[in-house]
């Protein structure tokens, strides 16, 4: 009599198999893009495409299947602690649930961070700009791969370098490859936190961190670790830094040492806030120092913006006016021409003439004195970008790829 049961056993084992395979191939092919010089994008593609050959054998819906698993094992999404928790009760659950936080590892990677910097910025790079990940890969989304062709639409020489352990993958290769086929100098590269912090004031916070003897706060770390991050990579390389919600519209090569303000006070003219969404310093600028002193110094996990835009706002306010920290405050057109709370309005397309006539006026407003526009994306990331929008009208004349662009 036949058996089901052995029928069952036979599939699982035949599923077992595929998938084990499968698996084998991503660490395998992730082994070799992750260890290929940064230099070489074709390089890279001509290794990934031969030994993608020796694997065709894996049948390829399956292999898709495995990826969408392997990727919700690999990428950590941010941590957070369950709600509710006092101060004490959250370090515990932090030092419990640390080593599953990857950002925090050391390993081959992130030991070739320095250099993997060195060796991908060059003179020939007519702005030199970071970015930073820490979400899953499979988040890096349209609207974030839109932000990076925006900064090449305007910096055709640029070279833009996204500091993320997660997009540091073949995965994050194949979301950054429409870009790289067009000879584009962009890059993922997982980060050596140790380093970037090392000789800063964030140096002894990073260890306690570590150590699990301070309160990360309610908010998401990876947050604040971005905040951070964002200050250290500019302290010790120079640049620009950009947020993945940021379209790029002028050229940035003539600014220098420059922040812009979120808000000011009509009547005075004065900044009542800047934001740190876009930064653009020379290496050790002591501005930069004293953030990071800042950071160390007060940072707290369970206010939004604390450690990040208020910080700024906060050591400005202190050194702005004190001889050796050169700073230019750009107005809020340069930056964040439209607040958080009108964003919204930039992606609807025009529904009367009236209206229209509203669309082309903000797009010849933008057009003047500002660099670029931030997205305000826990605003505006389930807002659809319609067609005839400002934001639609934008992207599609600073996009390159140009895809899915209405669906974004």
């Amino acid at each position: 009599m036949f058996s089901y049961g052995l029928l069952n056993r036979a599939k699982s084992v035949t599923f077992s198999t595929i998938t084990f395979a499968a698996l084998i191939f991503i660490i395998y092919e992730d082994s070799i893009i992750s260890n290929v010089s940064v230099q070489s994008a074709r390089g890279i593609s001509e290794r990934l495409q031969s030994n993608v050959g020796e694997f065709k054998a894996i049948p390829l819906l399956s292999f898709q299947e495995v990826i969408e698993k392997a990727d919700t094992i690999s990428d950590q999404r941010p941590l957070k602690p369950p709600f509710s928790l006092t101060e004490e009760e959250r370090i515990a659950w932090f030092k419990k649930t640390l080593p599953k936080f990857e950002i925090f590892k050391s390993d081959k990677l992130t030991q070739k961070f320095h250099s993997r910097v060195l060796d991908f910025f060059n003179h020939e790079c007519e702005v030199q700009a970071f970015m930073t990940w820490i979400s899953p890969a499979r988040s890096f989304g349209t609207r974030e791969s839109l932000a990076v062709e925006s900064f090449f639409k305007v910096h055709p020489h640029g070279c833009l370098m996204i500091l993320s352990r997660t997009l540091d993958s073949t995965n994050g290769y194949r979301l950054l490859k429409p870009i790289l086929d067009r000879k584009f100098k962009v890059v993922a590269v997982t980060p050596d936190l140790s380093f970037l912090f090392k000789d800063t004031p964030a140096e002894a916070w990073f260890t306690e961190m570590k150590r699990g003897n301070k309160d990360p706060g309610e908010i998401p770390l990876a947050q604040n670790l971005s905040n951070l991050m964002r200050l250290t990579v500019l302290h010790k390389y120079g640049g620009v830094y950009l947020d993945t919600d940021f379209i790029v519209l002028k050229s940035f090569k003539a600014l220098k040492n420059s922040i812009g303000a979120q808000s000011v006070n009509k009547e005075s003219g004065n900044w009542t806030r800047l934001n740190n969404a876009v930064l653009v310093f020379d290496r050790n600028h002591p501005l930069l120092f004293r953030f990071i002193e800042e950071f160390a110094a007060t940072f707290d996990g369970n206010k939004w913006g604390y450690n990040g835009p208020y910080l700024v706002s906060r050591v400005v306010q202190r050194f702005e006016r004190k001889p050796g920290f050169n700073l230019t405050i750009l107005p809020p057109m340069a930056f964040y021409p439209v607040d958080w709370n009108r964003i919204v309005g930039l992606f609807k397309m025009p529904e009367n003439h009236a209206h229209s006539r509203w669309v082309n006026a903000k797009l010849r407003q933008l057009s003047g004195e500002t660099y670029g526009v931030h997205l305000w994306n826990k605003q505006s990331k389930r807002i659809r970008i319609e067609e005839g929008s400002v934001m639609g009208r934008l992207i599609s004349d600073h996009c390159i790829v140009c895809e899915d662009i209405y669906s974004s």
